[in-house]
Protein backbone atom coordinates (compact mmCIF):
# COMPACT_ATOMS: atom_id res chain seq x y z
CA UNK A 1 0.00 0.00 0.00
CA UNK A 2 2.60 2.60 1.00
CA UNK A 3 4.41 1.55 -2.34
CA UNK A 4 0.70 2.86 -4.50
CA UNK A 5 0.96 5.98 -1.80
CA UNK A 6 4.03 6.76 -2.98
CA UNK A 7 4.05 6.59 -6.45
CA UNK A 8 0.45 8.42 -7.17
CA UNK A 9 1.83 11.38 -4.90
CA UNK A 10 5.19 11.35 -6.72
CA UNK A 11 3.03 11.32 -10.49
CA UNK A 12 0.90 14.20 -9.12
CA UNK A 13 3.96 16.43 -8.66
CA UNK A 14 3.94 19.81 -11.17
CA UNK A 15 6.07 17.80 -13.14
CA UNK A 16 5.57 15.40 -16.50
CA UNK A 17 5.72 11.70 -14.96
CA UNK A 18 9.15 10.43 -14.27
CA UNK A 19 10.96 13.28 -15.72
CA UNK A 20 12.68 13.72 -12.53
CA UNK A 21 14.29 10.42 -13.55
CA UNK A 22 16.61 8.63 -10.62
CA UNK A 23 15.01 11.17 -7.86
CA UNK A 24 11.58 9.64 -8.48
CA UNK A 25 12.95 5.99 -8.22
CA UNK A 26 15.14 7.41 -5.26
CA UNK A 27 11.92 9.05 -3.17
CA UNK A 28 9.90 6.14 -3.51
CA UNK A 29 12.58 3.81 -2.39
CA UNK A 30 13.29 5.83 0.46
CA UNK A 31 10.24 6.04 0.96
CA UNK A 32 9.45 2.34 1.43
CA UNK A 33 12.77 1.48 3.46
CA UNK A 34 10.86 4.05 6.01
CA UNK A 35 7.61 3.13 5.92
CA UNK A 36 6.19 6.58 5.04
CA UNK A 37 4.80 9.05 2.78
CA UNK A 38 6.92 12.14 4.43
CA UNK A 39 9.97 10.41 4.56
CA UNK A 40 12.41 12.58 6.65
CA UNK A 41 16.67 11.66 7.02
CA UNK A 42 17.39 11.85 10.42
CA UNK A 43 21.34 12.19 11.85
CA UNK A 44 23.05 11.09 9.06
CA UNK A 45 26.01 8.91 9.96
CA UNK A 46 29.19 7.54 7.96
CA UNK A 47 31.30 4.49 9.12
CA UNK A 48 34.66 4.10 8.14
CA UNK A 49 36.05 0.88 9.05
CA UNK A 50 39.96 -0.03 9.18
CA UNK A 51 42.25 -2.66 8.99
CA UNK A 52 45.31 -4.05 7.97
CA UNK A 53 45.68 -6.53 5.62
CA UNK A 54 48.00 -9.97 5.98
CA UNK A 55 48.26 -9.93 1.86
CA UNK A 56 49.53 -6.47 1.44
CA UNK A 57 53.01 -7.97 2.42
CA UNK A 58 52.99 -9.79 -0.66
CA UNK A 59 53.49 -7.03 -3.03
CA UNK A 60 49.55 -6.51 -4.22
CA UNK A 61 49.64 -2.65 -3.38
CA UNK A 62 51.46 0.21 -4.10
CA UNK A 63 51.35 1.80 -0.62
CA UNK A 64 53.22 0.54 2.50
CA UNK A 65 50.63 -0.97 4.84
CA UNK A 66 51.81 1.65 7.87
CA UNK A 67 49.79 4.29 5.50
CA UNK A 68 46.38 2.77 6.72
CA UNK A 69 47.20 3.82 10.76
CA UNK A 70 48.36 7.26 9.08
CA UNK A 71 45.34 7.41 7.04
CA UNK A 72 43.26 6.74 10.39
CA UNK A 73 44.73 9.79 12.38
CA UNK A 74 44.47 11.62 9.75
CA UNK A 75 40.54 11.22 9.56
CA UNK A 76 40.62 11.54 13.71
CA UNK A 77 42.72 14.98 12.68
CA UNK A 78 39.89 15.93 9.99
CA UNK A 79 42.52 15.84 6.44
CA UNK A 80 40.89 13.63 4.85
CA UNK A 81 38.50 13.82 1.95
CA UNK A 82 35.96 12.24 3.32
CA UNK A 83 36.15 14.56 6.68
CA UNK A 84 35.73 17.55 3.98
CA UNK A 85 32.96 16.22 2.40
CA UNK A 86 30.94 14.83 5.69
CA UNK A 87 31.52 18.59 7.19
CA UNK A 88 29.92 20.43 3.86
CA UNK A 89 26.79 17.88 3.88
CA UNK A 90 26.76 17.94 8.08
CA UNK A 91 27.25 13.96 8.14
CA UNK A 92 28.31 12.83 11.33
CA UNK A 93 31.50 10.91 10.99
CA UNK A 94 32.74 7.70 12.75
CA UNK A 95 35.83 6.21 12.59
CA UNK A 96 36.21 2.70 13.37
CA UNK A 97 39.57 0.49 14.50
CA UNK A 98 38.76 -2.94 13.01
CA UNK A 99 42.22 -4.49 12.94
CA UNK A 100 45.17 -1.82 12.35
CA UNK A 101 48.34 -3.06 13.15
CA UNK A 102 48.62 -0.40 15.45
CA UNK A 103 48.04 0.41 19.35
CA UNK A 104 46.21 3.65 19.27
CA UNK A 105 46.24 5.99 22.40
CA UNK A 106 42.92 5.37 24.31
CA UNK A 107 41.83 9.21 24.61
CA UNK A 108 40.93 9.08 20.88
CA UNK A 109 37.47 9.22 19.48
CA UNK A 110 38.16 5.89 17.70
CA UNK A 111 35.39 3.03 17.77
CA UNK A 112 36.67 -0.02 19.29
CA UNK A 113 36.02 -3.03 16.81
CA UNK A 114 39.08 -4.19 17.08
CA UNK A 115 40.18 -8.20 15.96
CA UNK A 116 43.50 -8.19 15.75
CA UNK A 117 46.20 -6.23 14.65
CA UNK A 118 45.58 -7.05 10.70
CA UNK A 119 44.88 -10.52 9.12
CA UNK A 120 46.70 -13.22 8.10
CA UNK A 121 48.19 -13.42 4.16
CA UNK A 122 45.72 -15.75 2.32
CA UNK A 123 47.97 -16.22 -0.16
CA UNK A 124 49.04 -19.98 1.85
CA UNK A 125 45.79 -19.17 4.52
CA UNK A 126 43.47 -18.28 5.77
CA UNK A 127 43.30 -14.84 6.71
CA UNK A 128 41.05 -15.15 10.18
CA UNK A 129 39.52 -17.83 11.59
CA UNK A 130 35.82 -18.97 11.66
CA UNK A 131 35.22 -17.15 15.48
CA UNK A 132 36.98 -14.15 14.57
CA UNK A 133 34.76 -13.57 11.07
CA UNK A 134 31.60 -13.93 13.36
CA UNK A 135 32.78 -11.52 15.76
CA UNK A 136 33.46 -9.06 13.03
CA UNK A 137 30.08 -9.45 11.84
CA UNK A 138 29.28 -8.81 15.56
CA UNK A 139 31.07 -5.86 15.93
CA UNK A 140 30.07 -4.58 12.98
CA UNK A 141 25.99 -4.37 14.36
CA UNK A 142 26.91 -3.26 17.44
CA UNK A 143 28.49 0.02 15.35
CA UNK A 144 24.78 0.51 13.65
CA UNK A 145 22.70 -0.56 17.07
CA UNK A 146 24.60 2.56 18.86
CA UNK A 147 24.06 5.11 16.24
CA UNK A 148 20.78 3.78 15.53
CA UNK A 149 19.93 4.81 19.52
CA UNK A 150 21.28 8.42 18.21
CA UNK A 151 17.70 8.74 15.71
CA UNK A 152 19.86 8.19 13.22
CA UNK A 153 17.94 6.89 10.21
CA UNK A 154 20.36 6.73 6.95
CA UNK A 155 24.36 5.09 7.08
CA UNK A 156 26.73 5.04 4.92
CA UNK A 157 30.29 3.11 5.05
CA UNK A 158 33.47 3.29 3.89
CA UNK A 159 36.64 1.63 4.37
CA UNK A 160 40.62 1.92 5.07
CA UNK A 161 42.99 -0.93 4.36
CA UNK A 162 45.93 -1.33 2.37
CA UNK A 163 45.48 -4.24 0.48
CA UNK A 164 41.62 -4.61 1.18
CA UNK A 165 40.81 -4.21 -2.94
CA UNK A 166 43.11 -7.80 -2.83
CA UNK A 167 40.40 -9.35 -0.54
CA UNK A 168 37.38 -7.89 -2.52
CA UNK A 169 38.58 -8.80 -5.79
CA UNK A 170 38.77 -12.46 -4.92
CA UNK A 171 35.40 -12.69 -2.85
CA UNK A 172 33.97 -10.86 -5.72
CA UNK A 173 35.61 -13.55 -7.99
CA UNK A 174 34.36 -16.35 -6.69
CA UNK A 175 31.06 -15.21 -5.27
CA UNK A 176 30.30 -14.39 -8.77
CA UNK A 177 32.07 -17.49 -11.08
CA UNK A 178 34.41 -14.34 -12.34
CA UNK A 179 37.75 -14.95 -13.85
CA UNK A 180 40.14 -13.01 -11.13
CA UNK A 181 41.42 -11.08 -14.45
CA UNK A 182 37.99 -9.54 -14.38
CA UNK A 183 37.38 -8.56 -11.18
CA UNK A 184 41.02 -6.47 -10.58
CA UNK A 185 42.13 -3.03 -11.02
CA UNK A 186 45.12 -0.45 -9.98
CA UNK A 187 43.98 0.30 -6.93
CA UNK A 188 46.17 2.47 -5.22
CA UNK A 189 47.59 3.12 -8.35
CA UNK A 190 49.80 -0.29 -9.73
CA UNK A 191 51.22 0.59 -13.01
CA UNK A 192 51.13 -2.46 -15.69
CA UNK A 193 54.05 -4.48 -14.31
CA UNK A 194 52.78 -4.38 -10.51
CA UNK A 195 49.08 -5.08 -11.67
CA UNK A 196 50.30 -8.18 -13.49
CA UNK A 197 51.99 -9.46 -10.18
CA UNK A 198 48.72 -8.68 -8.18
CA UNK A 199 46.95 -10.80 -10.58
CA UNK A 200 49.75 -13.72 -10.04
CA UNK A 201 49.55 -13.57 -6.43
CA UNK A 202 45.45 -13.47 -6.42
CA UNK A 203 45.47 -16.42 -9.23
CA UNK A 204 48.08 -18.65 -6.51
CA UNK A 205 45.80 -18.10 -3.25
CA UNK A 206 42.60 -18.90 -5.21
CA UNK A 207 44.31 -22.11 -6.45
CA UNK A 208 45.69 -22.63 -2.85
CA UNK A 209 42.26 -22.29 -1.48
CA UNK A 210 40.61 -25.85 -1.03
CA UNK A 211 37.42 -24.84 0.73
CA UNK A 212 33.68 -24.57 -0.41
CA UNK A 213 31.89 -21.52 -2.00
CA UNK A 214 30.13 -21.08 1.26
CA UNK A 215 29.71 -17.57 1.70
CA UNK A 216 30.88 -17.81 5.36
CA UNK A 217 33.92 -20.14 4.55
CA UNK A 218 35.25 -17.55 1.89
CA UNK A 219 34.78 -14.12 4.13
CA UNK A 220 36.74 -16.16 6.77
CA UNK A 221 39.38 -16.86 4.31
CA UNK A 222 39.90 -13.95 2.02
CA UNK A 223 37.82 -11.29 3.79
CA UNK A 224 39.32 -8.22 6.18
CA UNK A 225 38.11 -6.86 9.17
CA UNK A 226 36.95 -4.17 8.12
CA UNK A 227 35.37 -5.32 5.31
CA UNK A 228 33.42 -8.16 7.14
CA UNK A 229 32.90 -5.52 10.07
CA UNK A 230 31.02 -3.02 7.28
CA UNK A 231 29.36 -6.83 6.02
CA UNK A 232 27.71 -6.56 9.65
CA UNK A 233 26.81 -3.61 9.58
CA UNK A 234 25.24 -3.07 6.49
CA UNK A 235 23.05 -6.67 7.58
CA UNK A 236 21.95 -4.75 10.77
CA UNK A 237 21.17 -1.26 9.14
CA UNK A 238 18.88 -3.13 6.86
CA UNK A 239 17.12 -4.89 9.26
CA UNK A 240 16.75 -1.70 10.93
CA UNK A 241 14.94 -0.58 8.12
CA UNK A 242 17.49 2.52 7.66
CA UNK A 243 18.73 3.92 4.49
CA UNK A 244 21.82 2.30 3.53
CA UNK A 245 24.33 3.59 1.49
CA UNK A 246 26.94 1.82 -0.25
CA UNK A 247 30.39 3.52 -1.37
CA UNK A 248 32.44 2.39 -3.79
CA UNK A 249 34.47 -1.68 -4.56
CA UNK A 250 35.11 -2.48 -1.06
CA UNK A 251 31.31 -1.93 0.23
CA UNK A 252 30.12 -3.17 -2.61
CA UNK A 253 31.81 -6.66 -2.13
CA UNK A 254 30.86 -6.19 1.34
CA UNK A 255 27.07 -5.65 0.33
CA UNK A 256 27.91 -9.13 -2.00
CA UNK A 257 28.66 -10.96 1.21
CA UNK A 258 25.88 -9.40 2.84
CA UNK A 259 23.28 -9.93 0.02
CA UNK A 260 24.51 -13.57 0.04
CA UNK A 261 23.39 -13.76 3.81
CA UNK A 262 20.00 -11.95 3.70
CA UNK A 263 18.45 -11.13 0.30
CA UNK A 264 15.81 -8.86 1.99
CA UNK A 265 18.73 -6.47 2.17
CA UNK A 266 18.27 -5.27 -1.24
CA UNK A 267 15.32 -2.97 -0.94
CA UNK A 268 17.34 -1.09 1.68
CA UNK A 269 20.25 -0.13 -0.41
CA UNK A 270 21.36 2.59 -2.62
CA UNK A 271 24.63 2.44 -4.76
CA UNK A 272 26.03 6.06 -4.36
CA UNK A 273 28.54 5.68 -7.38
CA UNK A 274 30.15 3.79 -9.99
CA UNK A 275 34.02 3.87 -8.93
CA UNK A 276 36.80 3.77 -11.75
CA UNK A 277 37.64 0.57 -10.19
CA UNK A 278 37.07 -2.03 -12.90
CA UNK A 279 36.01 -4.60 -10.64
CA UNK A 280 33.08 -2.34 -9.47
CA UNK A 281 31.75 -1.53 -12.25
CA UNK A 282 31.49 -5.60 -13.30
CA UNK A 283 30.76 -5.75 -9.76
CA UNK A 284 27.41 -3.46 -10.19
CA UNK A 285 26.22 -4.69 -13.72
CA UNK A 286 26.08 -8.36 -11.65
CA UNK A 287 24.08 -6.79 -9.00
CA UNK A 288 22.05 -5.19 -11.14
CA UNK A 289 22.40 -2.14 -9.45
CA UNK A 290 21.87 1.29 -10.74
CA UNK A 291 24.34 3.55 -8.90
CA UNK A 292 23.50 7.66 -8.93
CA UNK A 293 27.04 8.70 -9.47
CA UNK A 294 29.94 8.48 -12.02
CA UNK A 295 33.02 10.89 -11.16
CA UNK A 296 35.59 8.36 -11.83
CA UNK A 297 36.38 8.02 -7.88
CA UNK A 298 38.55 5.25 -6.60
CA UNK A 299 39.60 6.35 -3.08
CA UNK A 300 37.40 4.73 -1.02
CA UNK A 301 36.64 6.24 3.13
CA UNK A 302 33.04 6.47 1.96
CA UNK A 303 33.40 9.67 -0.15
CA UNK A 304 30.80 8.23 -2.81
CA UNK A 305 28.24 8.59 0.18
CA UNK A 306 29.01 11.79 1.39
CA UNK A 307 29.03 13.45 -2.30
CA UNK A 308 25.50 11.36 -3.43
CA UNK A 309 23.91 11.99 -0.07
CA UNK A 310 22.79 16.16 -1.01
CA UNK A 311 20.53 14.01 -3.87
CA UNK A 312 19.37 11.73 -1.60
CA UNK A 313 18.07 15.12 0.34
CA UNK A 314 16.79 16.46 -2.86
CA UNK A 315 14.55 13.37 -3.82
CA UNK A 316 13.39 13.69 -0.17
CA UNK A 317 12.46 17.32 -0.07
CA UNK A 318 10.85 17.01 -3.92
CA UNK A 319 8.34 14.53 -2.24
CA UNK A 320 7.97 16.61 0.66
CA UNK A 321 7.47 20.19 -0.74
CA UNK A 322 6.78 20.41 -4.64
CA UNK A 323 3.22 21.22 -4.92
CA UNK A 324 0.68 18.67 -6.80
CA UNK A 325 -1.37 19.59 -10.02
CA UNK A 326 -4.44 19.80 -7.63
CA UNK A 327 -2.88 21.92 -5.03
CA UNK A 328 -1.38 24.41 -7.44
CA UNK A 329 -4.32 24.68 -9.84
CA UNK A 330 -2.87 23.81 -12.72
CA UNK A 331 -4.33 20.83 -14.85
CA UNK A 332 -2.29 17.71 -15.18
CA UNK A 333 -1.77 15.86 -18.45
CA UNK A 334 -5.41 13.87 -18.17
Amino acid sequence: MITEDLQILIDNKTKPPGSLGMLETLALQIGEILGTTKPQLINPHLVVFAADHGIAKEGVSAFPKEVTRQMVLNFLNGGAAINVFCRQHDIHLQVVDAGVNYDFESHLPLGKGKIAKGTASFLHGPAMTASEAELCLLKGETVVTEIALKGCNVIGFGEMGIGNTSSAAVLMSLLCDLPISDCIGRGTGLNDEQLLKKQNILEQAITNYKGSKDVAELMAYFGGFELLEMTGAMLAAGKRNMVVMVDGFIATAAYLCAYRMDKNIRNKVIFCHESEEKGHRLLLAHLQAKPLLGLHLRLGEGTGCALAYPLLKSAVNFLNEMASFQSAGIANKS
